[in-house]
């Protein structure tokens, strides 16, 4: 059975400044999850190349920050999930 590794995108202020500043998307996701099955997940969910994913653990959930290659605005992804 394959596992949700992306739970929901994280939207706040800070974040919709770090989409148009860094090119980058924060998600939830599972404490257990990699960089690298959040990246391919990403990749394979949004049709776009990651550049880097950095990620921060606080209590139980995990926040990854999915820095996207240059050619791939991550305005678009923001824009196709609804939050832009």
């Amino acid at each position: 059975m394959k596992t949700i590794i992306l739970e929901k995108i994280k939207s706040t202020e800070k974040v919709v400044r770090q989409i148009e500043a860094d090119n980058s998307l924060v998600f939830i996701v599972d404490r257990a999850v990699t960089k690298n099955e959040i990246k391919k997940e990403v990749e394979i969910l949004f049709n776009v190349k990651v550049s880097k994913v950095r990620t921060h653990t606080m209590k139980n959930k995990k926040l990854a920050y999915v820095k996207l290659k240059a050619d791939y605005p991550a305005v678009d992804v923001a824009t196709k999930l609804g939050m832009m």
